[in-house]
């Protein structure tokens, strides 16, 4: 492996680290977005769009106002940034939440600045129930 992929690699997982933390948190880490960051976040039949580090934070901020679980990720580091699929929990209005996303994160400079991210959709507990009720997962 040359030192420019070890370096790659790096920043990849420093970048996953701290996006993972701004789930959780719901506070970006210094560094994890350029200032002109660009996301393009897809749902289940919808689409929204953020321009700039502050509006990328209000659009998490307006699905996700409050802090979070991962409990499970896996990221790939590729030529251009990294890949980074999530599960993750949280709690909402008395109700229990729950949902799948996968980021794709374009780098320059030490940060992100393109982010598309897909999402299952939000699944409350009634959900999630059903799911488990119906489904047998072959993998967590």
């Amino acid at each position: 492996m040359s030192t420019v992929q070890i370096s790659a690699d790096s920043t990849a997982r420093e970048l996953a680290d701290k996006l993972v933390t701004f789930l959780e948190t719901g506070t970006a880490p210094q560094g994890l977005f350029m200032p002109d960051v660009f996301v393009d976040f897809t749902l289940p039949q919808w689409r929204l769009q953020a321009q700039g580090a502050q509006e990328a934070i209000a659009l998490r901020a307006a699905g996700h106002p409050g802090p979070s679980r991962v409990p499970r990720s896996r990221l790939d580091a590729t030529a251009t940034g990294f890949v980074l699929e999530v599960e993750e929990q949280w709690e909402q209005d008395q109700e229990s939440w729950y949902c799948r996303e996968l980021f794709r994160a374009d780098v320059s400079d030490g940060s992100i600045s393109q982010l598309s991210v897909y999402c299952t959709g939000d699944w409350d507990r009634a959900r999630v129930a059903e799911h488990h009720r119906s489904v047998r997962l072959l993998k967590p």
